[in-house]
């Protein structure tokens, strides 16, 4: 099944779901099974700073916001790598907010140690120099992870008013040039999205060339203004852009960390993720935050994310090779 065009990604779009799920999704499982070898990639995840200086109207860690701020040193940071390697894991994905006062040269430090460990490191803690994305790649990260969230620029500078759409496209465009893969995404049916917009943000990512899709459905965050605005984000309509990405892009990555229909249950939704793994994608996460502070790292509602145990089971019942 070839896909091209904007007008082809639109006709998927709007495909009956029944006829989508007995059509696409199948084939989207059959490509990832003949590029890939079925296999179910996991990674150690921590969020090792909740602090932001950021106002995105979307998120719950947003300046300003009534979270309790945490920051875990590189220390602690480097300690849970440890943990990671010895438990088996061979991927790192630490992210945080956007935190001036975290120190540069901290950052540094935890990237040096944990690449000694031999571990695959993926990074996203928001917006920098290219000369600094430089420097990240040469101490060996092989992935940053920037989102542009929306491709639609208006929509992208109303909803992030701490930067714009074009700092953020310069951004990506730096991590390329550094050496790094890029991850990036969107966030999918948030309020006022309308289908041509997903479109070109399907589209955005095959021209960006990303090695990771970290797309999302909508789930807002109590007390943000885009709450406000309306509920949460269709969990069919992102499994059809995960089974479109899968098609059109049959080497990237994509999360199944997804919600299923009770939102109670977060990210960590067996009915989600395995709906997420049936559509093509790839990828979990066990989250290395200590029990105390996982509440606060409230980027949406209810971000559950379990352990290791979590993703073997979903290994197995998708019948999928963890790796």
């Amino acid at each position: 099944m070839k896909i091209t065009t904007k007008e082809e990604v639109l006709e998927l779009l709007s495909l009956p779901y029944e006829e989508f799920e007995t059509t696409v999704i199948p084939e989207a499982k059959r490509l990832y099974r003949e590029q890939r070898g079925d296999v179910l990639i996991s990674s150690a995840m921590l969020g090792f700073s909740n602090i932001c200086k950021n106002r995105c109207l979307y998120c719950g860690m947003r300046a300003g916001s009534a979270v309790e701020r945490y920051r875990i040193s590189v220390e602690d940071v480097v300690a849970a790598a440890h943990t990671a390697q010895e438990m088996g894991f061979r991927r790192m994905f630490l992210i945080s907010g956007e935190d001036p006062k975290y120190g540069y040269e901290n950052l540094v430090r935890m990237i040096r140690e944990i690449k000694a460990l031999g571990l695959h490191l993926s990074l996203a803690c928001g917006e920098f120099f290219p000369e600094q994305y430089e420097e990240f790649a040469a101490l060996g990260v092989e992935e940053y992870v920037l989102k542009f969230e929306m491709s639609d620029r208006e929509t992208f500078n109303r909803l992030n008013p701490s930067t714009d759409f074009d700092k953020r496209m310069k951004s990506i465009e730096a991590v390329k040039k550094s050496g790094m893969k890029l991850a990036s995404g969107n966030i999918v049916d948030y309020p006022g999205h309308t289908l041509s917009q997903l479109a070109d943000d399907i589209l955005l990512m095959k021209e960006l060339e990303i090695s990771w899709a970290p797309v999302i459905p909508y789930l807002p965050a109590k007390g943000t203004p885009l709450a406000e605005e309306g509920g949460r984000g269709d969990i069919f309509l992102n499994l059809r852009e995960i089974a479109i990405l899968r098609l059109m892009m049959p080497e990237v990555n994509i999360t199944a960390q997804q919600p299923g229909r009770d939102l109670t249950k977060g990210l960590a939704d067996d009915e989600g993720n395995l709906l997420a793994l049936n559509a093509g994608a790839n990828m979990l996460f066990a989250d290395f935050l200590p029990d105390a502070l996982v509440g606060n790292f409230s980027v949406i509602d209810n971000r559950v994310t379990l352990g290791l145990d979590h993703i073997r089971e979903m290994a197995e019942r998708s019948g999928m090779t963890l790796v």
